[in-house]
This record gives structure tokens, sequence and C-alpha cells, in this order.
């Protein structure tokens, strides 16, 4: 390895794991950036592919910056680097440079995008140590393609040859800043036991997770320091999303990230809900405060688990998802792979972006959030995520996806909050802070939680939150056990053919709607617990669905609560011992979404932002702006909400939109920014009441406030 070096331009400092972080890329320098395209060049590509073309079709739509392939597995350009396999397909041409050159022109900035992911049969040959093993001592192979070899974040692939192809770029082209695809990884930890890895602790254990989020902030600072070697202005950003999956501790990654890419571009696997982007938006907006948040839109086929990169997705599809990017708080990033005989062989997907990013330029303002309105704060459990295995079958995320169902059909404006940033959990921004199974809670989480209910602050958990501390050990009692007053009565009690019921014991607000019924569902796995006091809901414990002559309750009266209700001056706090927002997630049980929404607005006791009233499944969203307020409606209201992709948009009628104005704020006018007209409203008392005639696919009712 030491004689290979030779052929590398050197990296000073590199080391297995991190050092201290230098400070933080400026943003770049040139205009600010609220739109952005990318077109992925293939091997293919420098035959005919069509550059003046491309360049304009990005002008005119308009982004203000490109993503361009520089790669790291193939290059474009006539590369000197060793191992940077170039183009059988370049033939002389600098594909890179003339695609730099035809943008430049037209004013637009340049990120090269590389991938540090993979590489080919003779580095592996010539730097075995470069690549991910199996237990076995076998290299790493590619899913798709047996001629690529997956690399090791850890080696000095990543800090010798991956500077090395980024310090050229700088020094042949005028860009703007660089980009890591495929790293860091998301969706699941790495597994690699090359002989450097084999050091480190145990894959998929807490201890690794530490180790991998120490090199991944190394590497970023490397990478980003030689973007900057270019210019001051010129800034890195590498491959983030994958929701709460996501595979870099999202808390710790604001200390170096300026810029959040998340790429997540469209559904994908079977019965994917439609509201991803705006999942993932809040996710990495709750991660960066003020920073930038960029949300892919794949404009290719990503649905499901047939892909097709070179055909477009439906109209419908792409206008949503470019929409739920908007609504909260991202900026659009447009892609497309390959230009195949000029500008591609399925052209439908252009107008469809040209026609969305146009209009959003000319409403920019209004997309400028200077914060969220949002009352409610949901607790993202990443190490939960990553690290939990909940009693039965499934995933933590359908935990999370039942709560965001729930919020979504309720109308409920909400954030989300990382564990790790509990301090901004305060009464006088947050009324209320909702855990969904959040099973991981440090000591000091725990605290947070109870100082803020002590505050005055109200609390919902569920199931098996705090019920492990921050490196998975288990505690005898939940971490918030003094918060709800309750204490654990044995080990978790699963499903017996039924799930458990709940038992109406007296009227309470949670309540609210069920008639003629002593029983609801109460979930399929319970924590039971003893509490004092008088229960609302009682546990039915569970027995045998089929044969029907077994199919009764032997025991039908308990005392062991199914939700333990209790309240604190101000503070009210709901503990659910049952997995209720899975269950409801997979049962798509009514009167379980009808308890969890009663229980979200007795917490949040009426303080919120915003009301929206009117028919349709609608996600909302409400923003202070630099022109006033905005509050956006996604209409979900559509047969393909759960089975991609959308068909076609179906218009939902008259929303009326009451919101809270601050003392001294008047109203000069409202504009509805998607239908492209002025609103109806009232102002009075402090109340704003707007009215929203027809929601096609999304609404921006934009508030504009005299400045006074």
């Amino acid at each position: 390895m030491d004689l290979n070096r030779r052929d590398f331009m050197k990296v000073s400092g590199a080391a297995l794991l991190g050092a201290a972080a230098p400070p933080l890329p400026a943003a770049l320098s040139r205009r600010p950036i609220r739109r952005v395209g990318q077109l992925n060049f293939n091997e293919r590509d420098p035959v005919d592919l069509d550059v003046e073309g491309w360049a304009e079709y990005f002008a005119s739509a308009p982004v203000d910056a490109v993503l361009l392939s520089v790669t790291g597995i193939i290059a474009f350009y006539p590369t000197d680097v060793p191992f940077h396999r170039r183009s059988r397909y370049l033939n002389g041409r600098d594909l890179f440079g003339e695609c730099v050159t035809a943008a430049k022109r037209r004013g637009l900035q340049i990120i090269g995008r590389t991938s540090p992911d993979l590489n080919w049969q003779d580095a592996v040959e010539a730097h075995p140590e470069w690549f991910m093993r199996h237990a076995d001592g076998r290299v790493q192979v590619h899913s798709e393609d047996s001629r690529l070899f997956r690399t090791c974040m850890f080696s000095p692939y990543y800090t010798d040859y991956m500077p090395a192809v980024m310090r050229e770029v700088n020094a042949r082209y005028d860009v703007d800043g660089l980009y890591t695809n495929g790293w860091p990884t998301w969706g699941e930890l790495p597994v690699c036991h090359c002989a450097i890895c084999r050091k480190l602790p145990p894959p998929g254990t807490i201890d690794y997770w530490h180790a991998y989020n120490d090199r991944v902030e190394f590497l970023w600072n490397q990478f980003a320091a030689i973007a900057r070697e270019k210019r001051p202005g010129n800034i890195f950003f590498a491959n983030l999303g994958g929701g709460l999956r996501a595979c870099p501790n999202l808390n710790r990654v604001r200390r170096y990230c300026s810029w959040f890419n998340a790429d997540n571009q469209g559904r994908g696997g079977e019965g994917a809900p439609l509201w991803g982007a705006a999942q993932q938006g809040r996710i990495a907006k709750a991660v960066m405060k003020s920073g930038v948040v960029a949300h892919l839109t794949g404009a290719w086929s990503t649905c499901g688990a047939v892909r097709w990169r070179n055909v477009a997705k439906s109209r419908a599809e792409a206008e949503m998802w470019m929409g739920q990017t908007l609504a909260s708080g991202a900026i659009i990033y447009y892609h497309w792979l390959g230009g195949q005989n000029g500008l591609g062989e399925d052209r439908r997907w252009m107008a469809t972006g040209h026609r969305y990013l146009q209009w959003q330029a000319r409403h920019e303002r209004h997309f400028e959030n200077r914060r969220s309105l949002a009352r409610i704060a949901v607790v993202m459990g990443q190490r939960t995520h990553l690290f939990h295995t909940p009693p039965g079958e499934g995933r933590m995320q359908e935990f999370l996806d039942g709560l965001y169902y729930v919020l979504v059909e309720g109308r409920f404006f909400f954030d989300f909050i990382h564990e790790e940033d509990l301090a901004a959990l305060t009464p006088d921004r947050y009324r209320a802070v909702l855990l969904p199974n959040v099973a991981w809670l440090s000591d000091g989480e725990c605290a947070q939680i109870a100082a803020f209910a002590a505050a005055g602050g109200s609390v919902m958990a569920s199931f098996q939150t705090g019920l492990y501390d921050e490196r998975g050990r288990a505690r005898p009692q939940s971490g918030l056990a003094e918060v709800f007053g309750l204490q654990a009565a044995g080990p978790v009690r699963g499903p017996d053919g039924n799930g458990f019921y709940a038992r109406l014991e007296r009227e309470h607000p949670l309540l609210e709607g069920f008639q003629d019924t002593h029983w609801i569902p109460g979930g399929a796995y319970r924590v039971p617990v003893a509490a004092a006091g008088d229960p609302v809901l009682t546990v039915v414990p569970a027995y045998p669905a089929y044969p029907p002559e077994v199919s009764y309750a032997p025991v039908d009266h308990t005392s062991e609560p199914a939700a333990v209700i209790r309240e604190a001056g101000s503070s009210r706090r709901v503990y659910f011992s049952g997995d209720v927002e899975r269950t409801a997630w997979r049962s798509g049980q009514t009167d379980l979404f009808r308890l969890l929404q009663n229980a979200v607005r007795w917490v949040a006791a009426g303080d919120a932002p915003a009301t929206v009233t009117g028919p349709g499944l609608v996600e909302c969203f409400a923003w202070e702006t630099e022109p006033g307020y905005a509050v956006h409606l996604l209409n979900y209201t559509n047969p393909n909400l759960h089975r991609g992709w959308l068909r076609r948009h179906y218009p939902i009628g008259e929303q009326q939109v009451l919101l809270a104005l601050p003392a001294g704020r008047r109203v000069a006018r409202v504009e509805l920014l998607r239908s492209g007209r002025e609103a109806a409203f009232a102002a009075d008392g402090g109340e704003l009441r707007i009215t929203i005639p027809q929601v096609v696919d999304y609404e921006v009712a934009a508030v504009i406030v005299d400045q006074a």
C-alpha cells in the first residue's frame, strides 16, 4: 500500500476516526439556491448527449444550480487519477467540462457529483485494502452489477483516492461545490469485516454506531475542506435521507453539515404512503434548523419493487412529491438519469418539472420560511429506529407511520424534534410532545421530558417508551414512570388470536365519539402497568379469535389500565400501554385512530396556530415567512394514497382556514399561489379566516402583512 500511495495526492491528517470539527462551510457565495437540477450521466452519454439542450432546459426551468457527474466509478472527463476508469465512450471528449461551460454561460452554479461507494476489479487487485469484506474474507460485490465492488469508508479509499478525484476536479473546472452520492449509507449500517473494520466494535452495535459517526464527521470535514480549497465559498454535501433509518446521528449532523441533501426520490416499496417527502422534510428541518434542506424528486419510475430508471413517473405523482417538498420547508431538487439520443428517450418528465419550477420561482418569497408555527412536537427516536426490535413482526417505522397518519387525518400542525435535541422542548415553544414508542431514552432525555411536563407542557407516550437507556439496557421501570404516575406490572403480553380490548370505564374527552359500545380495540401487544386513580380505559386481555366457540373473554373486567391519564396544573399526560400507533397503522381500525386523535387534541388543549376544516384528507403546515405567513394544504384524497403512483389529482371542495394573528399584524391580502388568485378573508379579534374554494393537489394561502 505504501508504494501505491505515491500515485495519489496526499491528504494531510488522514486518520481512521475523527478529529475536531473545523468551522462549518460558508454558503455558496453566488445567488441563493432555491431550485436544483441534476443530470446523472450514464457511461454511454458521451456518444450523443445534447449538452446545450440540457443546459438550456435547466436554465429555463429555472434552477440555480445543477449537479453533474464527475463520479469516481466512471470518469466523464479525461482523468489522470489511477483507477478512475474513463468512460469507454469518452473518445477524447470532456463531457463534464463541456457541460460546466454550457451551464456557466447561463449563470448556473455547478456541483460536482462523485460516487465513492464502488470500484472495479483492477482496483481490487491493486488495493485489496480499499474494499468491504464478508466474514469469510470475500470482497463484497454490488447487488446489481457483479463487476463492481463495494468500498469501505474506513479504508484509505476515502482519504487518498476520493480526495485525489476531488482535487483534480477543483484544479480543472469552475465548480461551486462537491457532492458524494452513495455515502454516507442509509437504511442499514454497513457490515464489513476487512482488516480495518475487524478492529472496530462489532457491526450493528451501539458502539459501532459511535465509531461510524466519528468516521462520517471526519470524512465530511475532510471533503468540505477540499471543496473550500477551490474557493472559500464553495460547499460540500453528501447523501442523506432515509427518514429515521438514516445511519448518521441526525442531531450530530448539524455540527458539520450546512446542506442536508435528502435523497428520497419517490415512493418505494409495497404500500408506501404518499406523504414520504413531507415526512422526510419534517425530519430534515428538525435537524437543520435554519440550514438548507434540499429534497430530491426523481422524475423517473421510483415506485415499488420494479424500477425503470429511464421512464418517467406520472405527472401527478411528481407534482405531489414537489408540493410536499415545498410545504415541509425544503427546496426542490429535480433529477433525471441519462441523455440517450440527445435529451433522452422519454421526455415527458421535462414539462412537469418546467411548469412546477417556474411556478415556484414566481412565488419564491413565500417559501422563505422564518419559523414553523406548530405547537406539537413528535420525538424522533433515531436510536430506537436503528437498534430496537419491537415485540412481534414489523419495523419501528410502523409506529411513526401510524402516528403520522393520525396527525394528518386530524389536520394537526406539528414538528419533529430529535431525542438528543430536547433542550429545545419548552412550553413557550411547544404545548405538547408525543413519543410513539420511543423505547431508548437516556436518563438525561427522560429528565428533560419530565422538566417539560413540570413546567406545564403536555406529554403523550406509548408502549415501551423509556423502558431502555441510550445503549439499549432494560430498565425495571420506564424512565418516564414518574411523569405518568405508573409502574410496570409484568413482561410484554402479546396477542392470542385477537388483540387485547380496552373497556370504557367513565366519560373523558379521550372517549369522545364512542357510543353504543363498552369495548374498543386496545392494541396487539401491551406493557402491563399499574397506576393509582380512576382509570378511563381498562384492559380486557386477549383471547382466541378462532374457533368462534371459544372466542369470548374468560376475564372481561380488570383494573389494569389501558391508558393512564393524569393532569398536573396545565400539564396533561396520556400513556397508552399498548402498541396503539403500530396497530392502527397495520389494521386501519377506525376506533384506534379516533382514540389517538382525541388524545392529541386533549394534550394540545386547543393550542394550535391554525385550524383547517373541510372535506378530504389534507396534510397541513403553517410557517411565518418573509412577507407574513403561509398555510400549506396538501390534498391526499386519492385512491392511490397507499399504492403509487397517483394517476391524477382528485380535487376537494371549500376549506376554511382560521389562523391566529399576533397583536398588531394587519393583513393586506391573501394570495392562493397554486390557483393564482386572491382569497376571500376576514380578520377580527386576532383571528384571520380564509376561504379556499378548492384544492386540486396543493394550495398555499400566502398571507401578506403590512410592514409597520
